[in-house]
């Protein structure tokens, strides 16, 4: 295989991802917001509070696993703020530092939508997939999110 042509199936394969990620995203982003008027982004902040102790995370922790950079999620939490489904608080060993705390209606608003996620997962993703397709996703994703720098 020639070099331009390894190129070519590289820059196929990364595009393929890309259209793929963007095209499921959306499609979960509007069963979200037909049945629960809840945003992808949003949702994905509820659950990551709703799997963190005390349903409470340090924003910039927060940010990391919401792929949000800290001004979005700043923003992102204000919206949610102000529908009254996450409050802040302070930290009392880090003045600086501020947390992200979901409310009894967070909560509540995350238990309703969750069904409608899992099911678009399955819908939009992981029924196009059989056994075997998805052991050999998995196997390649772990390659793809391991931290190790290669040598």
């Amino acid at each position: 295989m020639t070099s331009s042509s390894h190129s070519a199936t590289e820059l196929t394969a990364w595009r393929t991802m890309l259209r793929a990620q963007a095209l499921i995203s959306r499609r979960l982003q509007a069963d979200l917001l037909d049945r629960h008027a809840l945003a992808l982004g949003s949702y994905e902040v509820l659950m990551h509070l709703g799997e963190a102790p005390a349903g409470r995370l340090r924003m910039n922790d927060l940010a990391d696993r919401v792929l949000l950079s800290r001004s979005g999620l700043t923003r992102l939490v204000d919206r949610l703020q102000s529908e009254g489904l996450v409050v802040r608080q302070s930290c009392t060993s880090d003045a600086r530092g501020l947390y992200a705390v979901l409310t009894a209606a967070g909560r509540a608003r995350l238990a309703e939508a969750t069904p409608t996620y899992r099911q678009g997962v399955r819908d939009h993703m992981l029924s196009r997939l059989d056994e075997p397709d998805l052991r050999t996703l998995g196997a390649l994703l772990d390659k793809l999110a391991d931290e190790k720098i290669p040598a």
